[in-house]
């Protein structure tokens, strides 16, 4: 991606170096209450500080809507909380190595190109668009309105306070552990979190919210499913956007395509356990990821991107 000319934005806290201490808040997490969300759960299975997590109980309810998130860590399940004491931060200094600050400055520039392209879709439509913020992290964060969590769940969206979080070392484990190497796959999780942030300043997370009030967990999984791809969705037609703009190279939707295929649940359980349950399926399967980010590319609209009144197969 063509991305060292490109503005950078000024809705990015750099919260490196700062560990949040203080008690974990009840009632945190975006997923369903009573037990961890099974995306969450099969993202922590998945690697070794997330094992250690579960065995020694540090991290209780953690939430996770994608990657959303995003991948399978972002978490998407919004059942918003209500405020939480702020807990205490200590701060440390962290070396700081060019190619960190490289990576942050890469994902300012990604931010930057969502609020451009977001602004003038709003535009469009008469609508004026907020961006969301964006927090650079350091192995665990205390949000404002999801409570505390864990890098282990990848980055989120948090509805609560209309922030989304990285920490920044997901982009290594974006290549080696997922095998999704190449700066346009970090570029769609963060285009992909920002379109859970379009659905919940456009009204589409409040209505999910209320839809799911009653419903199986089977259900409520399947509705999930439906608003991440709808988040892929976004994400692809912010990729339209930006390759209109020349800001693309060769390659670039490969690696997205290649980043929304490795975070399927299918592909993650597959993994993870050698078989899959689609019951527990949170965030879609890796040919469903796939194909919703390629129809946002074909349509660059938001009327294509209704995955709640249609197939999503």
């Amino acid at each position: 991606m063509k991305w060292e000319n490109m503005r950078q934005s000024r809705n990015v806290e750099d919260r490196r170096g700062q560990t949040p201490r203080g008690p974990v808040p009840s009632g945190m997490g975006m997923g369903r209450g009573g037990g961890i969300n099974p995306g969450i759960l099969f993202l922590l299975l998945r690697s070794r500080v997330g094992r250690w997590i579960l065995i020694l109980g540090v991290l209780f309810m953690l939430f996770g809507g994608g990657l959303g998130g995003l991948l399978g860590g972002n978490t998407s399940s919004v059942n918003i909380p209500q405020n939480t004491p702020n807990a205490q931060v200590e701060t440390h200094q962290v070396p700081q190595q060019s190619a960190y600050d490289e990576d942050a400055a890469f994902v300012s520039a990604v931010l930057a190109s969502t609020e451009d392209v977001w602004e003038e879709i709003f535009k469009q439509h008469g609508q004026t668009y907020v961006p969301p913020k964006l927090v650079l992290y350091t192995g665990a964060v205390q949000t404002q309105g999801c409570g505390f969590a864990s890098s282990a769940v990848g980055p989120f969206y948090c509805p609560g306070d209309e922030k989304v979080y990285i920490d920044l070392d997901f982009y290594d484990e974006l290549q080696t552990k997922f095998q999704a190497p190449g700066d346009f796959a970090m570029a769609y999780v963060i285009a992909h979190e920002v379109g859970h942030h379009i659905q919940n300043i456009s009204g589409i997370m409040g209505d999910y919210n209320r839809a799911r009030q009653g419903m199986s967990e089977t259900q409520a999984n399947e509705l999930n499913v439906r608003l991440e791809l709808q988040a892929d969705y976004f994400a692809g037609v912010w990729a339209r956007y930006v390759d209109e703009q020349g800001y693309l190279d060769i390659g670039d939707l490969d690696e997205a395509l290649q980043a929304a295929y490795a975070v399927g649940d299918d592909t993650l359980q597959e993994q993870a356990y050698g078989r899959v349950v689609p019951d527990s399926f949170t965030h879609g399967t890796s040919a469903q990821r796939q194909n919703w980010f390629k129809r946002g590319y074909q349509y660059a609209d938001l009327e294509h991107g209704d995955t709640f009144n249609q197939s999503i197969d």
